[in-house]
């Protein structure tokens, strides 16, 4: 009983991403902004770190969002913000560390997140960690896209 304890409350720290999912008003935006910050915290690694990093979270992610469901008895609690912390470094993936790229990023990414274009919407609808992760790499992998189009056109 008290490993089942001690392990679902390790699981609910890193769904949460420390606990920052259980914040009273809109997680996922508290949960985007932990992103940005873990975003600055790598900032100076290596493209293929930030890769390596990033594979790990979105592992991680998939197994503690898939066990939070579980534990909580319910389909995508808001209080899982890993998939936030996910979507948000995938939007920024190969991204330079400039304030105003940051910024669209995260406007982007949120107004993508909520709204869920297709396939988003589908996938978001799918049981487990793939349920609760994938509608957000969706919209970061839209996100990526649309800040490399935005870069493009004004270094042109």
């Amino acid at each position: 009983m008290k490993e089942e304890r001690t392990g679902g409350l390790l699981v609910k720290a890193i769904g949460s991403v420390f606990f920052i999912g259980y914040l009273p008003l809109i997680p996922g935006t508290f949960g985007s902004v932990a992103g940005l910050a873990v975003f600055y915290l790598l900032k100076g690694v290596s493209p293929l770190n930030y890769f390596l990093f990033l594979c790990g979270i979105i592992v991680l992610g998939f197994f503690a969002s898939g066990r939070m469901e579980g534990l909580l008895q319910k389909k995508d609690p808001g209080c899982i913000v890993i998939d936030e912390v996910a979507g948000m470094l995938l939007s920024l993936s190969f991204m330079p560390y400039d304030f105003k790229i940051v910024f669209l990023g995260f406007f982007f990414f949120r107004i993508l997140d909520t709204f869920k274009p297709y396939p988003a919407g589908r996938i978001q609808n799918l049981h487990g960690g793939v349920g609760v992760m994938g509608d957000d790499l969706v919209a970061g992998i839209y996100t990526n896209i649309l800040l490399q189009v935005i870069l493009r056109i004004t270094s042109a």
